[in-house]
C-alpha cells in the first residue's frame, strides 16, 4: 500500500471459505485471510475444522486485523446458513466471498470411487451454489459485492498425473463463475476466478511426493522444473490476486480468470 492511501479493502467484510491449512504452514486460504486483513478487511475465517479456522483468525489478529473463526462444512446448506448468520451478527454485512475450499484424490476414470467423486464435486462445486444462494441476495441488497472463486490449472490442463475428479470439479468452478457473473452483473456483484498453478503449500508438500514417487525435496524440485519461471508459486502470490479481484480496483472486471501460474499453462498451450 502506498503511504497516505486508504487500504484497498478498507471497511470490507470478507468471508473466506477454506480459510485454514491442512498442515503447519501457509495455505492459500490462510495467506488470503492475512493479506486481505492487511489491506483493511475484516475476515470471517471459515473452515471445516474449528482448529484451522481459529488458527487463520489468530494470524489475522496477529497482523492487526479483525477476524471471526467459524466452523462449517461448505457442502452443508444448514451449516453454511449458520455461518453466514454468525458473520452477520458480528459484522452486519458480507461484501466478499472467497470460495477457496477444495479437496481432491488422485485417480483416473477406473480408479476413483463414486463416493469420492461425489464428495469432491460437493465440496468443490456444490458449495459454490450453496454459498452464492446465501450471499448473492445479501450483496444485492447492499448494492453490490464480489465473489472470487479459486480453481486450478488442473481445471484447464492435464498436469502430469491422473486427478480426474479434482480436475473436472475445478473446470466446473471456472464455468460456474462465468455464468454467475453474467446473471449478477446488473446487481453490481462481480464474479471472477483465480487459477493457481503449482503452488508450494502444506497440502502439496504432504501429498506430492507420493505422486512423484520421491521424497519431499526431490518432488518439490521436480515441480519447480515444470514451471517456466523455475519455481513453484507461493500462497501469498495467489492471495495478492484474490485481494485485487475482491477490491474496487477490479470494479470493471467480471466473468474472467486470472492465472497465477508462472507461465505454466502457456507452456502447454
Amino acid at each position: 500500500m502506498t503511504a497516505g492511501l486508504e487500504p484497498r479493502l478498507a471497511g470490507k467484510i470478507v468471508l473466506v471459505a477454506g480459510a485454514g491449512s491442512s498442515a503447519a504452514g501457509w495455505s492459500i486460504g490462510k495467506a488470503s485471510c492475512v493479506t486481505m486483513a492487511r489491506q483493511g478487511a475484516a475476515i470471517v475465517a471459515l473452515d471445516s475444522q474449528q482448529e484451522a479456522a481459529e488458527d487463520a483468525a489468530h494470524e489475522v489478529e496477529k497482523a492487526g486485523g479483525s477476524a471471526l473463526p467459524v466452523q462449517a462444512d461448505v457442502a452443508d446448506p444448514a451449516a453454511m446458513q449458520a455461518a453466514v448468520d454468525a458473520a452477520l451478527r458480528r459484522y452486519g454485512r458480507i461484501d466478499v466471498l472467497q470460495a477457496n475450499a477444495g479437496i481432491g484424490k488422485v485417480g483416473g476414470p477406473e480408479d476413483i470411487s463414486l463416493e469420492d467423486w461425489d464428495r469432491i464435486q460437493q465440496v468443490n462445486v456444490t458449495s459454490l451454489l450453496i454459498a452464492t444462494r446465501l450471499l448473492a441476495p445479501l450483496m444485492r441488497e447492499q448494492g453490490g459485492g464480489a465473489i472470487v472463486t479459486v480453481s486450478s490449472v488442473a481445471g484447464i490442463r492435464y498436469t502430469g498425473y491422473p486427478h480426474l475428479a479434482y480436475s473436472v470439479s475445478k473446470a466446473a468452478v471456472i464455468h460456474f463463475a462465468r455464468m454467475a457473473a453474467q446473471q449478477y452483473a446488473a446487481d453490481r456483484i462481480r464474479v471472477n476466478t483465480v487459477i493457481p498453478g503449482l503452488i508450494d503449500t502444506p497440502r502439496v508438500a504432504k501429498n506430492v511426493a507420493r505422486m512423484f514417487d520421491a521424497d519431499a525435496r526431490a518432488a518439490s524440485a521436480a515441480r519447480d522444473r515444470q514451471v517456466p519461471m523455475g519455481r513453484m508459486g507461493t500462497p501469498w502470490e495467489v492471495a495478492n490476486a484474490v485481494a485485487f479481484l475482491a477490491s474496487d480496483d477490479a470494479s470493471y472486471i467480471t466473468g474472467t480468470e486470472l492465472l497465477v501460474d508462472g507461465g505454466l499453462t502457456g507452456k502447454y498451450a
